[in-house]
């Protein structure tokens, strides 16, 4: 066996003579001697050491094989899953007034009736539950804490038909996350919600006010203080080029307010996705347009840091692909029409089915097999990237025609990520000599 070809490697400064090895297809990292990877690259290893490196995605058969492995990475994970992940659109309406929200050019009244909702449940227990998988949603909008009655009418009979194999997240803004509704909630399968907070109040207030004008900040963080003990709470929080270096203020302030990361399950930052004159999306000028837009490596990496150093835990690069690839997985309108990534719901050429005939392939219109050419597959990153984000790719080109590429904005942060916390290199790592020690790798999520 040899060197994966999804492997990278950086230099060791705390222990010359040594080498850091990062895993893609893993996301696990070790600590190795220079003359064991040069064995490693030469298919010489010693067996001991070439278990614990094969063990932990380091190694291939050979390049062939490993290529004809990852053109059918999805094709195995889809043969063994047991699980389905839904995004179901209960609302377009919302009580806050966003101006980058990608929802912005869509009706906003539109909401789910009570029929579209019952033969959602009748396809869940048919195609999931009855199959013995798990199932778990995410209810979404606009606000989807405008509809708890939706949400009761959907997460009831799932939970009575799945128990433990059912449960449900919110997707919510937070302003109507009371500690009343979750603890009503609770029973039916509720375990966690995400909630945006943009940036210190002063930044936040201004980004996603209420429909009246008012800021939303001090009410969100309200009921975030009651009902973090009771599910596991992620914050999210949108930066553009001009509010990412006020995120740290708002790091500071969550502890104070009672989100100590001992009560806050993850917490993550991502640029705004928008510009102007993309057609579909809202004119809002402070927007990220692409991965490869200067400031984004600079703000993604302090901004990372920031979160760690204080104690909060946030997202490793790991391996990761768009839903689209998961057969199982959905999204679901208001209007019962199915589409496979919620970025684009709302857009007639990416609907794949609908709950009164099933769920249909998602086609050309995703673009699914854009990453299955060369350049792609002899790429180190393929891994943590299967073609990147097809919404990403529609605001960069205007269309969904090709992969989203984030070599050159992984060649700029991977490193970094590793070396800032998002691993436990700051503890002694494990030094693989010889098949003696090891860290323990992230499991891949996938």
């Amino acid at each position: 066996m040899i060197l994966s070809r999804h492997v990278k490697v950086f230099p060791c400064t705390e222990q010359p003579g040594h080498l850091i090895l990062f895993s893609c297809r893993t996301g696990a990292v070790l600590r190795v001697p220079a003359p064991l990877l040069e064995a490693a690259r030469g298919g010489t290893l010693s067996p001991k050491p070439a278990e614990t490196l094969s063990r932990h995605g380091f190694l291939a058969e050979d390049p062939g094989t490993e290529q004809r492995e990852m053109l059918a990475w999805f094709d195995r994970i889809n043969a063994r899953r047991r699980r389905c992940s839904a995004v179901v659109v209960l609302t377009r309406a919302c009580n806050l007034a966003c101006p980058y929200c990608f929802e912005a050019n869509q009706p906003s009244l539109r909401q789910m009736d009570g029929e579209t909702a019952d033969l959602f449940v009748s396809l869940v227990e048919r195609e999931h539950l009855a199959r013995g998988r798990r199932v778990s949603l995410n209810f979404y909008g606009g606000e989807a804490l405008l509809r708890p009655d939706l949400i009761r009418r959907i997460a009831g009979p799932l939970r009575a038909t799945g128990g433990d194999r059912f449960s449900f997240s919110l997707v919510t803004n937070g302003t109507l996350l009371t500690r009343t509704l979750v603890k009503d909630l609770l029973p039916l399968g509720l375990d966690g919600a995400k909630v945006t907070l943009d940036g210190p109040p002063q930044i936040h207030d201004r980004l996603r006010p209420f429909v009246s004008g008012e800021g939303s900040f001090a009410a969100i963080i309200a009921n975030l203080r009651e009902v973090c003990g009771l599910i596991g709470i992620a914050i999210g929080g949108n930066y553009t080029r001009d509010t990412w270096r006020e995120f740290p203020q708002l790091l500071d302030i969550l502890p104070v307010a009672g989100l100590t990361p001992e009560r806050v399950r993850l917490v993550r930052f991502d640029p705004v996705i928008g510009r102007e004159g993309v057609a579909g999306l809202p004119d809002f000028s402070e927007g990220c347009g692409g991965l490869t837009e200067p400031w984004l490596v600079e703000a993604s990496l302090v901004l990372r840091e920031e979160i760690v150093k204080r104690g909060y835990l946030t997202s490793k690069p790991a391996p990761a692909a768009c839903m689209v690839e998961f057969d199982t997985d959905l999204v679901v309108d208001t209007d019962g029409a199915i589409y496979r990534c919620p970025a684009f719901i709302g857009r007639p050429a990416f609907v794949a089915g609908h709950l009164r005939n099933g769920a249909g392939s998602a086609g050309d219109a995703y673009g699914m097999d854009a990453w299955k050419q060369e350049e792609c597959l002899d790429c180190a990153y393929l891994p943590l990237c299967f073609g990147g984000c097809r919404f990403m790719r529609l605001v960069e080109t205007g269309a969904v025609d090709g992969v989203a590429c984030q070599r050159e904005y992984l060649d700029a942060t991977l490193e970094a990520m590793v070396r800032r916390g998002e691993y436990p290199l700051t503890r002694p790592p494990g030094t693989l000599s010889h098949g003696e020690r090891e860290l323990h790798p992230s499991p891949c999520p996938l």
